[in-house]
């Protein structure tokens, strides 16, 4: 692991880091904040997945969390969405291949050799955040944005035992159910439906999956929400299976980072206060 980046910002260090991916035969950049803290103290992680066309620098740039995590002591860490590179495959459109990896793990060429994400995510980034990084892996949260929703969601329900909460912002609920997750999961899982399900937080909580806690903000003026988003299937699968949900929309917002911003540092509180103990 190489570090990239460190600059001090709101009684913390932000910084900027790469190495290279077994899981995605490719180099991978994440950025990592960390609060001061006292000597030998572990703190709680925060993972934080970005959507469509992100890397790690959208978050790091204009999430405005630092201040919040600072306050709550929360260590805050924002892979990228893909894996990157000339040897990479892509896609001409913006919402498959690079930038868009949907957090799975790809079984069709020419996308089985690096878009590995959830083996990424999953398995690998952890445990080189757990060596080189004061946090706590018994206090893990994870929040996330559209594709990133979608991840986080997925994810945490794949791994119940792993998060003590999960959020999300304006996150893809069900890609069985719409044009993005459709290409996506198709490209990279192939045409069987039943395979996607693993990947689609609707049907893994109508199939038995679990949350301990749950917060989603979605904004009213957000384009994607009717078509992408579908934020409605999320609240009929949390209560037709008695997961407990606080799905709030939020109106006027989009689904920009003016949005997010608005609403990270309620989310980093919400998060600090189930992974305190």
């Amino acid at each position: 692991m190489e570090q990239v980046s460190a600059n001090r910002s709101h009684g913390g260090t932000q910084g900027v880091y790469t190495h290279q991916s077994e899981a995605t035969g490719t180099p991978m950049t994440f950025s990592v904040f960390v609060p001061d803290h006292a000597p030998g103290a572990r703190l709680p992680v925060l993972w934080y997945l970005s959507g469509l066309t992100c890397t790690h620098a959208n978050v790091t740039e204009k999430g405005e969390y630092r201040a919040a995590c600072a306050e709550h002591g929360i260590v805050l860490v924002a892979p990228d969405t893909s894996p990157r590179g000339e040897a990479v495959p892509d896609d001409e459109g913006y919402d498959f291949g690079k930038g868009a990896g949907f957090y799975v793990d790809a079984t069709e060429a020419p996308w089985s050799t690096h878009f590995r994400m959830r083996s990424y995510i999953e398995t690998e980034l952890p445990a080189l955040v757990g060596e080189h990084f004061p946090v706590d892996m018994a206090r893990q949260g994870i929040t996330g944005h559209s594709m990133g929703g979608h991840g986080a969601l997925t994810i945490a329900l794949r791994n119940p035992a792993r998060f003590r909460s999960v959020s999300a912002f304006a996150p893809i609920v069900s890609p069985l159910s719409c044009p993005w997750g459709e290409k996506a999961l198709g490209g990279y899982l192939g045409p069987d439906r039943a395979v996607w399900a693993e990947y689609d937080a609707c049907a893994l909580i109508a199939g038995g999956g679990r949350l301990p806690a749950l917060l989603v903000d979605q904004g009213e003026a957000d384009s994607f929400l009717d078509s992408q988003l579908k934020t409605h299937l999320l609240a009929e699968a949390c209560a037709a299976a008695g997961q407990p949900a606080t799905i709030r929309m939020q109106p006027g917002y989009d689904h920009s980072y003016y949005f997010i911003s608005s609403f990270m540092a309620q989310h980093v509180g919400w998060h600090a206060e189930r992974l305190s103990v």
